[in-house]
């Protein structure tokens, strides 16, 4: 319990609260200054190479006036939602701390009594005990398989994002790193829908170097490191497709809000240790 403490609650808590210190501080400069688009884009033309500027000019997305309006619609309508949702996360701070010693009281009884817990369930269970038995070491090697393949590599693409930001001097490092984490929880999807806009931003204002740095670190450090560590940590015969994690947990985002993240691919994960016992 201790070492449960010590090595997880401690530490998250710890990083909760500088993330929602850096997110109240970047909605409070987001919420003071007025943005200027047109000296942005001035700013943008005069870097960015000839195709670039070609490009843009034959896209015709609109005067600088009609972008600065529909930019600024945009900010606004974003700053009326995050307001009401940074209240509802300071409300649930006594929520979450109720639930955090809930789950440490059950915690201890679940390493007191889980052996002849498991016991129990196992002589309680409807199914033949060779399926009890299949189906509950397909489970467990599933959702070991689905914590590391999944957290794991998340919290390890965020952890590096989050470096390599601080290391450029970008605001927020350490919010953006646990987006990162956050998508990187989605197949296909991921950080990339972070570090990319970021870095095509730094190219095109003329930040070369910075821009550059980030591209090479996305792609070949974010980027590979799902390729490199998931066999590593998950064997071939437990993976699950990319397109049942990208499902499941997109549908248990919509069901469950945030907690559909983890719990999402939990299920799908349960269906599939499930699904071989009907040939059994």
């Amino acid at each position: 319990m201790l070492l449960c403490v010590c090595v997880i609650l401690v530490p998250s808590a710890l990083i909760l609260v500088a993330v929602a210190q850096e997110a109240a501080s970047f909605y409070h400069w987001i919420s003071l200054h007025e943005i200027d688009l047109a000296s942005v884009l001035a700013g943008i033309r005069a870097a960015a190479p000839p195709f670039v500027v070609a490009a843009f000019d034959f896209i015709k997305l609109g005067t600088v006036e009609e972008l600065q309006d529909g930019f600024n619609l945009v900010l606004g309508q974003a700053t009326q939602w995050v307001a009401p949702e940074a209240l509802d996360i300071g409300q649930g701070a006594v929520q979450l701390i109720v639930s955090a010693g809930v789950m440490l009281y059950v915690l201890f009884f679940l390493f007191r009594d889980g052996t002849a817990l498991s016991s129990t369930i196992r002589r309680s269970s409807p199914l033949t005990p060779h399926q009890t038995e299949m189906f509950l070491g397909k489970l467990s090697e599933v959702l070991l398989a689905t914590v590391k393949g999944n957290v794991v590599i998340a919290l390890i693409q965020g952890a590096i994002g989050g470096v390599v930001f601080w290391l450029l001097g970008i605001n927020g490092a350490l919010l953006w790193g646990v987006v990162m984490a956050l998508l990187s929880l989605l197949p296909i999807i991921g950080a990339t829908i972070i570090w990319l806009p970021v870095s095509t931003y730094l190219l095109l204002s003329g930040q070369t170097s910075k821009g550059l740095t980030l591209m090479i670190a996305g792609v070949f450090l974010i980027g590979l490191i799902d390729n490199l560590l998931r066999p590593l940590l998950v064997g071939k015969d437990t993976r699950m497709p990319e397109y049942l994690i990208l499902v499941s947990t997109l549908g248990g985002i919509a069901l469950l809000g945030i907690n559909g993240f983890i719990i999402g691919p939990l299920i799908a994960a349960t269906f599939i240790s499930v699904w071989p016992l009907q040939f059994k």
